[in-house]
């Protein structure tokens, strides 16, 4: 779950259903090990610790590691696997919903959240598993809060993530084309490129830079192209080809809708 607007429809629905934590559990795995099992009839949250897992639900593979978190479905068929040399260390939160909204069914769906490191994290689960622990009504309370605690500070570490992403995202297809502008350039293929899709690009696109990502090339190769007709002698044809036009009759019409004038008036 990486776009923004699937981040925030998940914090809206969990904002408006009720829980109870019905588990939280530490598990040390060795290295090497890999089976399939049941889910537990509740879904949760896998927090990684140390090392890192495979798990499959519904034949769909996430690979849980620091900064990652997956939300496990319930009571369905599932496999784990242990990744690399180092036993697999994690906490696990299982919450039963009350009164949940529709849309999203928790216990029907998984996912996973990509987030920044966080200290604060990782202390509020230690604090909840040890108050899982602890008999007594006041350390029921205490997990109940710390739960909820815990999913504000996920979702800000996701929310950071996301925005850190999406702005490295724009820095590296901008800086690319600055560089290679007068190449055979596309949203599909610059999407491509960087392994998201065109409504990504766009969504980051539209967030730094107010434009599409179609309209910052254009936008930047007519600069370019205005630049050149100030600077140099270079015939039209020859400046629309060096911007990434071959087609300067096309150039010309879009330099004027841009600027108000043709580029051979431009010049003058």
């Amino acid at each position: 779950m990486q776009l923004e607007i699937e981040l925030n429809r998940l914090v809206q629905h969990m904002a408006a259903t009720l829980f109870q934590v019905r588990g939280v559990y530490r598990y040390n795995i060795s290295a090497g090990t890999n089976g399939k099992q049941k889910a537990a009839p509740y879904p949760g949250f896998i927090f990684p610790l140390s090392g890192c897992a495979e798990y499959q639900f519904n034949n769909t593979p996430y690979l849980v590691k620091d900064g990652t978190i997956v939300h496990g479905l319930a009571d369905v068929a599932m496999r784990k696997r242990v990744v690399g040399e180092q036993n697999w260390e994690f906490i696990s939160i299982l919450y039963e919903t009350y009164q949940e909204p529709a849309g999203l069914k928790l216990a029907k769906t998984h996912f996973d959240l990509s987030i920044v490191q966080s200290p604060q994290l990782l202390e509020l689960l230690h604090q909840i598993h040890a108050a899982s622990n602890r008999p007594g009504g006041f350390s029921a309370f205490q997990v109940e809060t710390l739960f909820r605690r815990i999913l504000e500070e996920m979702f800000l570490c996701a929310r950071n993530k996301t925005q850190h992403d999406a702005q490295d995202l724009f820095e590296a297809v901008s800086e690319y084309i600055h560089t290679h502008y007068m190449e055979s350039l596309s949203v599909s293929s610059l999407a491509q490129q960087n392994g998201v899709n065109e409504n990504r690009l766009f969504y980051v696109f539209q967030k730094y830079a107010g434009i599409g990502p179609g309209d910052y090339l254009r936008t930047y190769r007519l600069n370019r192209g205005r630049d050149l007709l100030v600077t140099s002698s270079l015939p039209i044809n020859v400046i629309a080809e060096q911007i990434g036009y071959p087609d300067a009759l096309y150039f010309s019409r879009i330099f004027k809708k841009n600027f108000g004038m043709s580029p051979s008036n431009y010049r003058q």
